[in-house]
């Protein structure tokens, strides 16, 4: 009898096993603990005999999408997502002491050993032994001693009895559990309630439920890491509620395009003082904002804002396709439904060619109190104008002589203006464009 059905065989056990696992659950094979997956399905499986569990795997290396001849049981993330595995070939993880007594408590398997080597002169693999290993490993046996703890891809997936972790690691500040099966917020309630120390926690790679009600209070909670978890913006809001004392989020690789008003005030990363990102980059990374920090995003606003960020990218990243899809993926998108052309940069060059022999309207308006009233004036100069050639400009035109000018871009609907900072930088890279208002202001 098969143990898995369109998957590989993994073990020779039949029948009626005792099946134990539940939907949404987070599980992986029995002796890889990087082959996670979800609980789809459970229950029997047509023309097989026994119980069979329905997995949709993470890395997407199944056989189906969830159906097996012709039969829906559930539905996958993709048309080869999924698998049918038997019960006993799946494990549902275990707690977090358990894993923390494998990582540092345990041998060395074979093949790790055999991993440390170098290769000598004729390419032979000459042993290597490690100078302090056993210091080392003798630090790090003693729990009670530990202030940051990484646990990743251990198959966590529970808190355990109340009251063990803190009697074992009472000191830690920083926890990874990246790539476990950890999916309900209430045992990572359960563990951070018994880490009063516990700044740090990484929950990277665990597919979190959507579910966060009843989260308590953990006001020690500084800095949380939820990239690739599946959370939307709907949970981050909930969230801070339990967590009013966070002052890092990471969100990479989330569900968080549906978003139509996000407020950043006081924060750094929409902080031109603080080399924040400007406001039009945020408006088109983001395609389904409305208000951002108080402001209405008009059309006309979201259409400049996304020429300026295709043009921008285009600048940065030249002719590297990887790296724009990889940091700026709504980069396509915008560049077609725009009809940007390819720019070709030339050797040297900042900006693409067609922009560097082009002009920008840009209006000057001079802000200095040392200067006096001046009125504003529209000037026409080429996109590749650098800062430093700008201030000298504007000395000339306002007959600014004592003065040493500063400038900040003054984009529409953000309430701070972004600091021109770097001289050798050209207008287009700040993202300058037609019909932008520049503040001539003077250094302190």
């Amino acid at each position: 009898m098969q143990s898995c059905l369109d998957i590989d065989n993994s073990g020779s056990k039949s029948g009626s096993d005792s099946v134990g696992f539940v939907m949404g659950q987070r599980v992986h094979l029995t002796g890889d603990t990087r082959r996670i997956g979800t609980v789809k399905y459970v229950g029997a499986v047509e023309w097989y005999e026994g119980n069979w569990v329905g997995v949709d795997w993470d890395n997407g290396d199944g056989k189906h999408d969830g159906s097996h001849n012709g039969v829906r049981y559930f539905e996958a993330q993709g048309p080869k997502t999924a698998s049918f595995v038997r019960p006993h070939n799946l494990s549902s993880g275990v707690t977090l002491l358990k894993a923390l007594e494998f990582r540092y408590h345990g041998e060395s398997t074979k093949e790790e050993q055999d991993e440390m080597y170098v290769l000598s002169a004729t390419n032979k693999k000459v042993s290597i032994e490690l100078l302090g290993i056993d210091k080392i490993q003798n630090k790090l046996s003693r729990f009670e001693e530990l202030t940051s703890v990484s646990l990743a891809y251990l198959g966590v997936s529970s808190a355990g009895p109340p009251g063990h972790i803190n009697t074992t690691i009472p000191r830690l500040k920083e926890l990874d559990l990246t790539g476990n099966l950890l999916f309900d917020w209430r045992e990572i309630a359960a563990i951070c309630k018994d880490l009063p120390a516990l700044v740090t926690l990484n929950l990277s790679y665990n597919i979190m439920s959507h579910d966060i009600s009843g989260m308590p209070l953990l006001n020690h909670i500084k800095v949380v890491v939820l990239n690739h978890t599946g959370i939307c913006w709907k949970q981050v809001e909930m969230l801070k509620d339990s967590l009013p004392l966070v002052e890092e989020l990471h969100l990479m690789g989330n569900k968080l395009r549906g978003i139509t008003d996000i407020r950043l005030s006081e924060n750094p990363i929409a902080d031109p003082g603080k080399g924040g990102v400007p406001r039009f980059v945020f408006i088109a990374r983001l395609a389904k904002v409305e208000i951002l920090n108080g402001s209405q995003v008009s059309p006309r606003e979201r259409k400049e804002s996304e020429i300026r960020y295709v043009r921008l990218v285009m600048s940065k990243c030249h002719d590297n396709p990887e790296e724009i899809k990889k940091l700026h993926p709504r980069f396509a998108e915008l560049k077609k439904f725009h009809g940007i052309e390819n720019e070709k940069v030339a050797n040297g060059a900042t900006v693409p060619q067609k922009m560097s022999s082009s002009l920008i309207s840009i209006t000057l308006k001079c802000v200095a109190a040392s200067i006096g009233e001046k009125a504003p004036l529209t000037k026409k100069l080429p996109a590749t104008t650098t800062v430093a050639k700008l201030k000298i400009l504007c000395e000339s035109f306002f007959k600014i002589k004592s003065v040493k000018p500063k400038l900040f871009l003054q984009e529409e609907g953000s309430p701070l203006p972004t600091l021109l900072d770097d001289d050798m930088t050209s207008l287009f890279d700040f993202g300058v464009g037609n019909g932008s208002t520049i503040l001539v202001d003077e250094e302190c």
